[in-house]
């Protein structure tokens, strides 16, 4: 019966042609839009979220507050100073502490030119430990060693085409900040643009190419085994308050975990979904509003009808039941047009994204769950409106309906 109640909607559908393909299309824009956007947005959560995975969960990283918004240090006015590190190492809780450089740099190869970091590489033990923290691994060459001077090693993005129109090899002289360096090491790839791009090279090279002498764009401070984190974190809080003269809550530093740093960009791109799912949600209600405002005319139009199918026997819930079958089929129809139209466009974006921005950021990412709620609720929405057009057909004396014309 079912069925049969099925096919009578989608004839009634077909019957009114253009005034059913534009209430449909209601209800497919906010479909479209729900797909393409949370799509996206789940995409970028993710890349975001790989770009710090490689990063050790015992480091905390120490960053003065700046106003630029390259690598760290970028636009600080009060820098991280050489003398914390050794006072950082000294405090309760931390097996060591290590400043990095990170700079600006511009490298040429082949004719071309590529804007990216350069990360100094500290000596000895803290170089090691350098290369575990970053879980930094060659496919080709050697790591940097103590004394290297004009000798770098490269992101994996290098030894590619893609960089400078031919890779980057082994032993190949590149120009960084108009000064000659040999490359000794390409790293494997990790799948984050932050390391597949880094140019490394020895500390003191950094501080004379860069004239960065006796500060520090970040200090990494590993925690020792069995302490707690966040009670190591608030002494390098408060060391940090007395060194620097600054009051709790007006600090012109950062201490954090790598798992704070997801937490807050994750929470910074949920945020902004929300924003997504309340202008998606306006849309649909449009949407629902259009549904209504079809099932309502096609009371009046099916007035007649109405009445000579209760003439012979129909039952109220039988005309209730047609009604809302009807608006459920313009909502499910417009959900699963918007949902095919939402993902082509979010993976079309991904394409044009690689291709034209080369930037991996604007993945697609459209689980089966989202697609599923979304025809779910497309559904709902459209039922929900023919609710009350459902009930005023089913309501529609006989006697008074037969003297309609439809």
């Amino acid at each position: 019966m079912i069925r049969d109640y099925v096919h009578l909607s989608f004839v009634s559908l077909k019957n009114r042609g253009l005034r059913s393909w534009l209430t449909i299309i209601g209800v497919f824009i906010g479909i479209a839009a729900v797909i393409t956007l949370i799509s996206l947005g789940q995409g970028l959560r993710s890349v975001v979220a790989s770009q710090f995975n490689f990063l050790s969960t015992d480091i905390l990283s120490v960053q003065a507050s700046g106003t630029g918004q390259g690598p760290p240090g970028e636009g600080v006015v009060n820098p991280l100073l050489e003398d914390y590190i050794d006072d950082i190492e000294g405090l309760n809780g931390v097996d060591l502490a290590i400043g990095r450089i990170i700079e600006d740099a511009a490298m040429e190869y082949n004719g071309y030119v590529d804007f990216t970091f350069a990360g100094s590489m500290p000596d000895g033990e803290r170089r090691r430990e350098i290369e575990r923290i970053a879980q930094l691994e060659l496919d080709q060459g050697r790591m940097l060693e103590d004394h290297d001077t004009n000798r770098v090693v490269l992101g994996s993005n290098y030894g590619t085409d893609d960089e400078f129109g031919r890779a980057v090899r082994l032993r190949d002289d590149v120009i960084i900040q108009n000064e000659h360096f040999e490359v000794v090491g390409l790293l494997k790839k990790k799948g984050s643009f932050i390391v597949d791009n880094i140019i490394l090279m020895n500390e003191p090279v950094m501080k004379d190419l860069f004239e960065a002498n006796n500060t520090y764009d970040i200090i990494l401070a590993k925690v020792a085994p069995g302490r707690e984190m966040n009670r190591v974190k608030e002494r390098i809080e408060n060391f940090l308050r007395d060194e620097r003269d600054v009051d709790e809550g007006k600090e012109d530093f950062s201490v954090e975990s790598p798992e704070q740093e997801i937490k807050s960009l994750d929470a910074t791109l949920f945020a902004i979904q929300i924003f997504i799912y309340v202008i998606a949600g306006i849309s649909l209600l449009v949407g629902g509003i259009g549904i209504a405002n079809t099932m309502f005319t096609s009371v009046v139009e099916r007035t007649r009808q109405i009445g000579i199918m209760k003439s012979i026997g129909a039952r109220r819930s039988t005309i209730f039941l047609l009604f809302l079958i009807e608006s459920g089929l313009l909502g499910a129809v417009g959900g699963l047009l918007g949902i095919l139209f939402g993902v082509g466009i979010a993976k079309l974006i991904s394409v044009l994204g690689t291709v034209l921005l080369d930037t991996d950021l604007l993945k697609a990412s459209v689980p089966l769950s989202l697609a599923l709620v979304a025809f779910l609720f497309s559904f709902v929405i459209g039922s929900v409106s023919g609710i009350l057009p459902a009930l005023r057909a089913s309501r529609l004396p006989p006697v008074e309906a037969l003297r309609k014309v439809a």
